[in-house]
């Protein structure tokens, strides 16, 4: 016999993959596979929607940081968020691996730890979280402790 009051199933953040070259692809996935960088995905965003994950070089990361930040420079992650409501949510989310790679090694990182936080970071903005404040980072920075926690990262701020 069903349920009398059957819950509707929310339905889970649609998640694509791209990445702008198939070497940087082949260096991603030496760190984390589609499923797992998925999973880093859905443990950050709780709304149904659609969410793109791109991987890009040095030229693509400074160009678009150029042309969306004012800035001549590559940058780790960029969020572009679209849509979000409690109903949706739809964004796209920047990585580019080559300042990924020079920041875990000059913070004495573990790569696949430093990138896992950054794609918890992007899908915290991604979901309407920001840092323009001492209390947003605060509480921006508490929450990402507490996703990467429940991945089996530690605290990237220690």
């Amino acid at each position: 016999m069903p349920p009398l009051n059957p819950q509707p199933k929310v339905r889970a953040c649609e998640v694509e993959i791209q990445y702008a070259s198939p070497a940087l692809e082949k260096k991603v996935s030496a760190l984390a596979s589609n499923a797992l960088l998925k999973k880093w995905i859905r443990a950050s965003v709780h709304h149904p929607g659609n969410l793109t994950l791109r991987f890009v070089n040095r030229t693509e990361g400074q160009a678009l940081n150029q042309q969306f930040r004012g800035k001549a420079k590559p940058t780790n992650v960029l969020t572009f968020s679209y849509a979000l409501s409690k109903s949706t949510l739809t964004a796209d989310i920047l990585i580019c691996m080559p300042v990924v790679a020079i920041e875990a090694r000059e913070q004495s990182k573990a790569l696949k730890a430093h990138l896992a936080h950054l794609v918890v970071h992007g899908c915290l903005h991604a979901a309407g979280l920001d840092h323009m404040t001492q209390g947003e980072t605060k509480a921006m920075e508490a929450r990402e402790i507490a996703i990467l926690k429940t991945l089996g990262f530690s605290d990237p701020y220690a």
